[in-house]
């Protein structure tokens, strides 16, 4: 009998061990079903903990623009009798309305004198190649071109309605194709019938007046006329700031108004050049008509000065 019990026993014990080995397989099987996977591991790298960086034209520089040095790179200082600098000045010439309908005929000299110190823009009602009136639009193109800078012109306007002296900048290159693509940067501009409203405005492809969307500026100074002002721009790689005898009136910069401008809101990063000009009716300057009386009318110009800023031309280097 107790030998017949050790056989049970030792069967028993027997097909207890196959059972515990088959668990043990099934188990590992059903771990290795179930074998954990860690999620997609993300690497975070210094670069992606950097802030990221503005993209777009007149965006990205990092400057103080309150503690800028400036040199004195180009001026006329009218300190000669004669005919303007032909080493500073050129002439536009001719009388095709200059895109605005403009009635005068600009001449190559016979409007413009330097005496006294100061350079006399002359608009005249005479005739003159079949037109009425006859004017001068200095240029520095090709001896005088910039890009960025400060740029001041001390001047006295001329008064009456159909008057429209400026003092403004157009490419020199037109990098981006014809205006208003290129740009064009208005200094200061006056017409007679609103006297001693100054002007200060930018045309882009994106703002400009054929548009109805140019962004400008006005501020009053009834003694345009009597008295010499000082008409300037401070021309930087991401703004341009208007002044009136240092009195800043108004800043055009296109980041306010795009997130990443293009040339479309910012083509000011090519040189431009200096135009100094008496124009006579025109789309604006003649909006209420043209008084014959009032001539001959003069732009006075005590002195045309432009400063450079080393450190905007290091930080604007190669961009």
């Amino acid at each position: 009998m107790i030998r017949g019990s050790r056989m049970k026993i030792g069967k028993i014990i027997r097909v207890m061990m196959v059972v515990v080995i088959l668990m043990i397989v099934m188990i590992g099987c059903a771990k290795k079903d179930d074998v954990y996977e860690p999620e997609t591991l993300v690497v975070i790298t210094t670069e992606e903990l950097t802030e990221e960086k503005p993209t777009g034209k007149a965006v990205g520089y990092d400057y103080d623009e309150n503690t800028l040095e400036y040199e004195l790179v180009w001026s006329d200082e009218f300190d000669y009798e004669g005919k303007p600098d032909e080493t500073k000045w050129s002439y536009d010439i001719g009388g095709t309305g200059w895109g605005n309908n403009e009635l005068q005929y600009y001449t190559e000299g016979d409007n413009a004198i330097v005496e006294d110190g100061h350079l006399r823009i002359i608009a005249k009602n005479e005739d003159f190649n079949a037109l009425k009136y006859t004017s001068t639009r200095l240029v520095s193109k090709g001896k005088g071109d910039w890009l960025y800078g400060k740029f001041e012109v001390r001047a006295k306007l001329p008064r009456g309605k159909g008057t429209w002296p400026a003092i403004w900048m157009l490419p020199t290159e037109w990098k981006y194709g014809g205006w208003p693509r290129s740009g064009e940067i208005d200094i200061m501009e006056h017409v007679g019938f609103a006297h001693g409203e100054v002007h200060g405005t930018v045309h882009t492809n994106a703002y400009n007046h054929m548009k109805g969307t140019q962004i400008g500026k006005s501020i009053i100074r009834e003694d345009v006329s009597e008295a010499f002002h000082v008409y300037g721009v401070e021309w930087l790689p991401d703004k341009i700031k208007f002044t009136i005898d240092d009195k800043l009136y108004f800043i055009f910069k296109p980041s306010n108004f795009v997130d990443a401008p293009t040339e479309d809101e910012w083509p000011f990063d090519q040189a431009f050049h200096l135009i100094l000009n008496i124009a006579i009716g025109g789309n604006w300057g003649g909006a209420r008509g043209v008084d014959d009386s009032i001539f001959p009318q003069e732009m006075v110009i005590d002195y045309v000065r432009v400063y450079q800023s080393q450190a905007i031309s290091e930080i604007t280097e190669g961009k």
